[in-house]
């Protein structure tokens, strides 16, 4: 019904458009008296073999909601409702700010990916704890945080630190997002030192709580093996739980669009299916340099149950959606549960 119906008329209208439209039904779907249960009923699959403790937190899944489509934290407890086992919010940054200037999310039909280069919007900090405040489920949330555009690379560990801080009571682990194409100068934080550097401060708060949160770093799909291998020391030297891979890409290969057509798109990320290779790349290197060592949570063109295992099956301990949400609609969801309990492979992890 999604695939047939309802997408080839969400998708009349500009992403963002829609994306408002979308959020602003299902704040009105929670309000009103059985329409969450009726969601739950119709979407969430519970199955015992599916739940996974990892990193000291108990998911009742492994399929979770990527960063970047509830970014204020306004609709988590709804998205819940559709089968997710955790959902992440953000990435939200100190101090509110716009992103950069629309357009600014495209969608790249023939390829099932997004194009986007929005830039942290978010309504900042407070406003989400505001938001998180109000949870009344036990839905697992994920905060991923990131610096303001105009606070200078030398200063952002403060961003870092004035978000974790704020932020440490009201979500179950923490995402370091260091690797959007679209804060100019991000990326440039994933070198070693800087790296090092933040990684390090955060587990020093973390560390000082009696019940510490687990803290994952999110990586590009862009990096070299040598910048992997970065990657994988500074996990160990840092002790910070996991790593998220992967954001979005700004490589152009693998589309099936005039190079043209995604010239005058311009800038930004891309996400959906011509991620999927690159990403479990990433995974499987990391998994096996790390002597399966480090979870990962696998993210990158997860857009079938198929598509998922293999993430699985690479080395990843939890996987996350967005683009492949958006395309193939909540049943993913399921689809991609229910596979995990019929893979004989999974089962012989144990997952």
């Amino acid at each position: 019904m999604y695939k047939t119906f309802i997408r080839p008329i969400l998708f009349l209208f500009q992403p963002e458009t829609i994306h408002n439209f979308v959020f602003v039904m299902l704040k009105i779907g929670n309000k009103i008296p059985g329409i969450a249960s009726l969601f739950r009923n119709i979407f969430v699959y519970n199955h015992p073999k599916l739940r996974k403790n990892i990193f000291g937190i108990d998911f009742p899944n492994p399929v979770g909601l990527a960063a970047g489509l509830d970014k204020d934290a306004e609709v988590y407890e709804m998205l819940g409702n559709l089968g997710f086992g955790f959902i992440e919010i953000g990435t939200l940054t100190p101090k509110a700010q716009a992103g950069n200037d629309k357009p600014r999310l495209f969608r790249l039909k023939k390829d099932a990916s997004l194009l986007n280069r929005m830039g942290f919007n978010n309504q900042g900090i407070e406003n989400a704890i505001k938001q998180l405040k109000k949870r009344k489920s036990n839905i697992i949330i994920g905060g991923n945080i990131g610096k303001n555009k105009l606070t200078p690379n030398d200063l952002a560990i403060h961003d870092y630190e004035i978000c974790f801080k704020s932020l440490f009571n009201y979500v179950d682990y923490f995402v370091i997002n260091l690797s959007s194409p679209n804060t100019p100068g991000l990326r440039e934080l994933q070198e070693k030192e800087p790296l090092k550097k933040i990684l390090d401060r955060l587990m020093t708060l973390n560390n000082r709580h009696k019940n510490p949160k687990a803290i994952l770093l999110k990586i590009a799909p862009d990096l070299t093996d040598s910048q992997l291998d970065d990657i994988i020391e500074i996990v160990s030297e840092t002790k910070i739980h996991g790593v998220v891979a992967t954001n979005t890409t700004i490589s152009r290969e693998n589309l099936s669009y005039d190079a043209k057509y995604i010239e005058n798109l311009g800038n930004g990320g891309i996400s959906g299916r011509v991620l999927k290779q690159r990403a479990t790349q990433i995974i499987k290197y990391i998994n096996e340099k790390s002597n399966e060592s480090i979870p990962i949570i696998g993210v990158g063109g997860i857009s079938s149950a198929e598509d998922a295992l293999e993430k699985l099956h690479a080395g990843a301990s939890l996987i996350q959606i967005y683009t492949g949400f958006i395309y193939e609609g909540p049943k993913l969801i399921k689809d991609i549960n229910k596979a995990i309990i019929k893979d004989d492979a999974l089962k012989k992890q144990k997952l």
